[in-house]
């Protein structure tokens, strides 16, 4: 890997750990969390898919306990909320919305890790989809809150495989560049959101769990 391609993943890093803090700050303000909390939420969801994906790759100990630039993005984040989200009335919209861009981001930089660090491509996906989906899963179990990994209505998994398999093509195929990379981006974000608007989701674990009242839309997201 090259000195430039390190510096490009370790800024689309932060990028992701960025947009994941402020997910995990506007869902401390709603749940009406202290500055603390909200720092401390910022940070599990921000940096714990990243410190999963190094201790599984064995890359020694996390980037976010030896970069102090990681620290940096939560505490923004964190700031942030604070100062502005009295002005916010479509938190859960924004909260969406900044958690597509970090699992956007966070599905390409954990492919490109696991493929840095010698996995295969099969197992290269599973972590940049590990990666993606990992701080959102720790953020909703702290706040007490059903993960959308989870959530029958939504689609959250699906982007982050489709955003890991398509990095994974590219770098394989050599056509891995900021061009494609911005594209991929873009495509994790759209289908995410697109998918939290129009309510897609995919089959109940069981056929006919709607009978039973369990597949029941709720008529529209609220915000």
């Amino acid at each position: 890997m090259t000195s430039y391609f390190s510096l490009v993943l370790v800024w689309l890093d932060l990028a992701g750990v960025f947009f994941f803090a402020v997910s995990g700050s506007l869902l401390a303000a709603r749940k009406q969390f202290d500055i603390i909390g909200s720092l401390l939420l910022a940070s599990v969801v921000s940096l714990g898919g990243g410190v999963i994906r190094d201790i599984i790759i064995n890359a020694g100990p996390p980037a976010a306990f030896t970069n102090p630039a990681y620290l940096a993005p939560p505490l923004l984040a964190a700031v942030l909320v604070y100062f502005l989200f009295s002005s916010v009335q479509r938190y859960t919209s924004l909260l969406i919305l900044f958690d597509a861009g970090g699992l956007a981001l966070f599905c390409i930089t954990g492919t490109l890790k696991a493929l840095s660090a010698g996995m295969n491509p099969v197992a290269a996906v599973l972590l940049g989809v590990t990666t993606a989906v990992g701080g959102g899963l720790l953020r909703d179990i702290t706040a007490n809150e059903v993960p959308q990994l989870f959530d029958p209505k939504d689609l959250y998994a699906l982007p982050a495989f489709a955003g890991a398999a398509l990095t994974m093509a590219l770098s394989i195929t050599g056509t891995f560049n900021a061009v494609t990379a911005g594209v991929v981006a873009a495509v994790v974000f759209a289908f995410r959101v697109t998918a939290w608007r129009r309510q897609w989701h995919v089959p109940l674990a069981v056929r006919g769990w709607h009978r039973l009242g369990l597949d029941t839309a709720d008529g529209g997201r609220k915000d």
